[in-house]
């Protein structure tokens, strides 16, 4: 049964292995509110995993120890599973999706742990690991529905009392459930008046879906860039957790998502997943109840996001932001037309970034041309201005904003 003292034994069994991550103050990410952000993102493994799985094996039998581990994970599970098994002499070995970052594959057998991809999502590599731990005897570590490892995560709540007393607001991402299972059950018994919430990508709202029916709810299918919280179905244990214990919980784009990563980049430095950004999008995007004033912490859960897909994730963060434009214009094709473009835009302050010319169009009169520009800019009362001077000094823009 999970209790207090559980989390407390666990803070005290990792306080020799995993880092108490800073409290970094955030005060640009809404500016009505006091924003901190705690950097699980700079854990050891780079997630906040390492914790429940290295207090679940430590937790083991001599018996389980050494038969080995078996788990299934999208990521960051998964290194947390194989840094713990390895520290403990043991065996491991990661069921992951085929389609898993490269990077996180690497990372986990740079752990130590064998690996076993299995084709589709974390739901078939969980199949898959139920059926190799009951051919081959292994010990499986849940990455979320298991209350030692809720426990571990929940070591997260009891450094968030210490370092931020007045603290308002805790806002968590949930794939499964276990992180906030574990925070808010630690948070919530210090002090009931801590308000908790979840937040899940719009592509993979399971526990939304589950609390709206009062069941737990398996979707058809899950689709986000945040791949650590893409969770078909939450856990038992986990459901009934947050229905307990978690204040409310909300959904956000992977839009908005792409604008916290970058957010974060420019802001603070620090690199975070899509599954860690998703607090700093809910508050940036005014997704939780009641913000303004409060002391609102947003648990930055890791940093291993795929170096290959990083640059497409900063390009649509740019675009949700205000920070990039396409323009479409149709030209007289008249010398001194692209000549007059330019004037506006130089003094503006519209930065090209590329531009492409062309005489056919479908869609055009057949003496116009058509001029594509790419710019950057500071946002969006800032498009709205090129936009508005380009207009009225007679150019049509054909794609409007």
């Amino acid at each position: 049964m999970l209790t207090l003292d559980k989390i407390y034994h666990a803070s005290y069994v990792l306080e020799d292995v995993i880092r108490q991550t800073d409290m970094i103050h955030a005060p640009k990410l809404c500016p009505d509110a006091n924003v901190y952000l705690k950097t699980e993102n700079l854990q050891i493994t780079g997630s906040f995993k390492v914790r429940g799985a290295y207090y679940k094996i430590s937790q083991l039998s001599d018996e389980e120890k050494a038969k080995g581990v078996i788990a299934c994970s999208a990521g960051n599970h998964a290194q947390g599973v194989a840094l713990a098994a390895t520290k403990n002499g043991i065996k491991s070995l990661i069921c992951l999706p085929d389609g898993a970052p490269i990077s996180k594959v690497e990372a986990t057998k740079g752990y130590g742990a064998e690996v076993c991809l299995v084709p589709g999502v974390y739901d078939d590599a969980y199949q898959k690991a139920l059926e190799l731990r009951d051919e081959m005897g292994y010990t499986f570590i849940h990455p979320f529905d298991d209350e030692d490892v809720i426990a571990g995560q929940g070591t997260i709540g009891l450094e968030i009392s210490k370092q931020l007393r007045d603290v308002d607001i805790v806002v968590v991402p949930i794939g499964g459930g276990g992180l906030i299972s574990g925070v808010a059950f630690a948070l919530k018994n210090l002090n009931p008046k801590i308000r908790v919430y979840g937040v899940q990508a719009s592509g993979a709202p399971s526990m939304v879906a589950s609390l709206q029916q009062d069941e737990i709810v398996c979707l058809d299918k899950v689709g986000t860039i945040a791949d650590g919280i893409k969770v078909k179905e939450p856990g038992e244990h986990t459901f009934e957790l947050v229905r307990k214990y978690v204040d409310g919980v909300v959904t956000v784009t992977d839009d908005e998502v792409s604008s916290a990563i970058l957010a974060l980049i420019e802001q603070h430095k620090l690199i975070a997943e899509g599954a860690g950004a998703v607090p700093a999008a809910a508050v940036m995007f005014n997704k939780i109840p009641d913000m303004k004033g409060k002391n609102i912490v947003c648990l930055v859960s890791g940093g291993n996001i795929d170096v290959t897909i990083l640059s497409r994730v900063i390009k649509r963060g740019l675009l949700k932001s205000g920070r990039s434009d396409t323009l479409t214009i149709q030209l007289e094709d008249k010398p001194g037309q692209l000549k007059g473009v330019s004037a506006i835009l130089a003094d503006l302050g519209g930065n090209v970034v590329s531009i492409h010319h062309e005489r056919a169009s479908e869609d055009s009169d057949i003496t116009d041309c058509v001029l594509r520009i790419v710019l950057e800019t500071r946002n969006y009362e800032h498009i709205r201005q090129i936009r508005q001077a380009l207009t009225d000094a007679g150019f049509k823009i054909v794609n409007q904003s």
